[in-house]
């Protein structure tokens, strides 16, 4: 199933596309510290060269997947409001998968059946958004593990011994800025160049192709997880870019 997806819930911008013989292209864009977020100018962008390189025409595509959240408020508008047009526009299924989990997903392949990790994104403000995963559980979130609000660092921390998830492996942006509160609770992080701290297309789509769609479009909504930022917002991403905008990028 030739399937493009992409996760806009982190600084970066993260695109994947599924070939037809199960094979993933993929491309990000990673700004620096003092840059903003390329999610608005970059996607579609980066998305094109994808289908470019593959030479396959946006008619092709069978399937849209987005990471869905939890992550930046205004990153995740872009992605949703992007997916939610593009779907339309080219009349394709259209499916969200948690953020969370694709960032998971790679730790968990690479590692053996009793394997515990988890995904840690930074939320700011002092908190971060986490889910944890077992690879035994075919990526099933862990009992105790699944929280549906932000933590403070130190909440996560406590709730690893309470969960049997003391030794668990800590993956993502949180999981690097909070390291020393998360290895004090017994959790494992990668060194800071790892590439399991990073969402991938490839996890998007993975999970995308395995996700069951819906009829219409109009369900996806982003996973902002802040009572504030989702009451702020609400039907602002059906007021993101037009139809018309959408189809002028494609080829």
């Amino acid at each position: 199933m030739i399937t493009l997806g992409f996760d806009t819930s982190t600084r970066a911008t993260a695109v994947g596309l599924r070939l037809p013989d199960g094979r993933t292209l993929h491309a990000r864009d990673d700004p620096g510290s003092d840059e903003r977020p390329g999610h608005a100018t970059r996607l579609l962008a980066m998305a094109d060269e994808l289908l470019a390189e593959a030479e396959i025409p946006w008619a092709a595509l069978e399937r849209i997947a987005v990471g869905l959240g939890p992550g930046r408020f205004t990153g995740l508008r872009v992605g949703v409001a992007t997916a939610r047009g593009l779907a339309q526009s080219l009349a394709v299924a259209l499916v969200g998968v948690s953020t969370l989990r694709a960032l998971a997903s790679p730790a968990l392949a690479a590692a053996g059946e009793s394997e515990r990790v988890v995904a840690v994104i930074d939320a700011l403000r002092g908190e971060v958004f986490a889910a944890g995963y077992g690879a035994t559980a075919g990526e099933a979130a862990l009992a105790g593990l699944e929280f549906p609000r932000p933590l403070r660092a130190d909440e996560l921390g406590g709730a690893l011994p309470r969960t049997g998830a003391v030794g668990a492996l800590a993956v993502g942006d949180g999981a690097l800025r909070y390291r020393a509160q998360l290895e004090a609770a017994g959790a494992r992080v990668p060194d800071e160049e790892s590439p399991l701290h990073l969402v991938q297309g490839a996890a998007i789509c993975e999970l995308g192709v395995r996700a069951a769609p819906r009829e219409g479009y109009e369900w996806l909504v982003p996973d902002y997880r802040r009572r504030a930022d989702a009451e702020g917002v609400r039907g602002a991403v059906g007021s993101g870019r037009s139809r018309g905008e959408l189809q002028g990028a494609q080829r």
